[in-house]
């Protein structure tokens, strides 16, 4: 993978000691995505992958999109993270299952946080079978019961929250000290974080395709939202792949 930007350490993870169109190694692509530090509030990153013409999936899953250079980057980023944030329906389309790699300076891979208004998730899915650490579903007090109790009884963690809004979402995980957060959509997700003000970081992979068809866009949100300004911090390319890194341009004070 190579670098177009930055060229230099300009405080956005580049180091002056590599040529602008150099390839990074492991160290050089995990100083690129380095969280701030002394985080003592969540950093929503939010990493996607899409189509040069905007699709999120080829057949309704994001993996027909994926390359070498989105899997690496995928695989990075959830190392760095300290909990990765997605809805029920991306779980339930992808099949997750829990995170392989133990996240960078602690023994155990980051816990998979899924956001479920009905706790609509099969107990017996790899999300719970196929995972070292157990998932945290954070849910409402108005999903099924029985539901609520069968996730209880496959080992994931139920949260009942007043509402799954980004806010109290972004809070509790807060209160678990977990502040490193990765975001993977999907587009219902990401468009209520864009509402709320919520995303500081978007990773974007354009991959080099063309698929037409009925594909949604990442995000999908309310109308009226507001647009939220972003700057390009970081741009790779591999084989035609652009693999890009935009921080909100006004960072919350």
């Amino acid at each position: 993978m190579h670098r177009l930007l930055p060229p230099a350490d300009t405080g956005t993870g580049g180091r002056s000691d590599e040529p602008l169109d150099g390839p990074l190694d492991d160290a050089a692509l995990a100083a690129h995505y380095a969280y701030p530090d002394g985080l003592t509030a969540p950093w929503v990153r939010v990493n996607f992958v899409a189509s040069v013409d905007g699709a999120v999936s080829v057949d309704g899953r994001s993996g027909g999109l994926g390359s070498p250079a989105d899997h690496r980057v995928f695989v990075l980023l959830r190392e760095l993270a300290d909990v990765v944030l997605v809805g029920a329906g991306t779980v339930r389309a992808e099949d997750y299952r829990g995170a392989r790699r133990p996240t960078r300076g602690r023994d155990l891979p980051p816990a998979i946080a899924v956001v479920t208004g009905s706790a609509d998730l099969d107990p017996g899915s790899r999300l719970f079978t196929d995972t070292a650490v157990p998932p945290i579903v954070l849910t409402l007090d108005s999903a099924p019961a029985q539901r609520r109790e069968r996730i209880a009884e496959a080992g994931g963690e139920v949260v009942v929250l007043e509402r799954l809004t980004p806010d109290l979402v972004l809070g509790e995980l807060a209160r678990r000290g977990l502040h490193r957060v990765l975001c993977e959509g999907g587009p219902t997700l990401l468009g209520e974080l864009v509402a709320a003000d919520a995303v500081d970081e978007l990773c974007l992979t354009v991959t080099p395709l063309l698929t037409g068809g009925t594909a949604g866009r990442i995000a999908v949100g309310p109308e009226g939202t507001h647009p939220r300004p972003l700057q390009l911090v970081g741009a790779l390319h591999e084989e035609g792949t652009l693999v890009l890194r935009y921080r909100r341009a006004t960072p919350i004070v």
